[in-house]
């Protein structure tokens, strides 16, 4: 069965479009068929699979202001083996064309819904912050990814994304929920980083995956060659950690699959 996974947090610079990208690469690895939608106006998901954001023929603008369907603007050549809905700037033109539409929070859960079952896997790549777009991120969602990084502030954001969640999912999307909070550049020599990491587990228990992305450098690299960690350097601390990452939520998929059987 499908799962349609939101990538979000409110605070920027946690590793969102990182996780996105890696992740979806790491699941397409295992061979899963994975598609990865960028609904960020940066564009940095869709630069990172290697697809020029200034040349699209068609993006998730077209989508959600349905111009085009998503089958339509869906790019197939990546060669990390995934699909890719791409974005630019232009999405920052669904905020304001959305805003007077009726049924603009279920955009993208329609679009999705005439192609989501040929993906094991659809990954949404949220934009920093909450608007109409990180809205329709988590109505179209089965479940949300919370990446954080292990710091003061991001507590705070990830308090109030938890909050937005609650809303979501009482007013929008009932089945929505947290599918685990991801601990993302992560330096175990950071006595504030290994503290934070700790209320995490205190508090969220084993929604906190085990994986941690460290911080790395060749994983920091990658983006700018538009491939994700695994094909620019497979053997780097990375690389593994999401591929490990992917296995984590394999295996969970799978525990949970079976205990709803007994």
């Amino acid at each position: 069965m499908s799962r349609v996974l939101a990538i979000a947090n409110q605070k920027g610079g946690v590793g969102k479009t990182t996780t996105s990208v890696n992740l979806t690469a790491s699941l397409a690895a295992t061979k899963r068929r994975t598609l990865l939608i960028d609904l960020d106006p940066q564009g940095n998901a869709t630069m990172g699979s290697g697809v020029d954001k200034r040349n699209l023929a068609a993006s998730s603008y077209d989508v959600l202001m349905g111009e085009r369907t998503l089958e339509e603007a869906i790019v197939t050549d990546i060669p990390a083996g995934y699909h890719l809905l791409p974005a630019n700037a232009d999405l920052t033109g669904a905020e304001v064309g959305l805003l007077e539409e009726l049924g603009r929070e279920l955009r993208l859960r329609h679009a999705l819904e005439t192609v989501r079952e040929r993906y094991a896997y659809v990954l949404i790549d949220c934009p920093p912050s909450l608007n109409m777009l990180t809205v329709n991120a988590l109505v179209a969602a089965d479940a949300v990814v919370i990446p954080t990084q292990c710091e003061y502030y991001a507590l705070e954001g990830l308090t109030a994304l938890l909050e937005t969640i609650d809303k979501i999912r009482r007013f929008l999307n009932p089945g929505l929920r947290v599918e685990g909070l991801l601990r993302t550049m992560f330096d175990p020599r950071n006595n504030l980083a290994n503290e934070v990491s700790r209320q995490l587990l205190d508090h969220f228990g084993d929604k906190v995956y085990r994986t941690v992305i460290p911080r790395n450098v060749r994983l920091a690299e990658a983006p700018s060659h538009g491939l994700p960690a695994l094909m620019y350097d497979k053997s780097s601390t990375g690389a593994v950690a999401y591929l490990a990452l992917a296995g984590e939520m394999l295996r969970r998929e799978a525990a949970g699959a079976a205990t709803s059987l007994n």
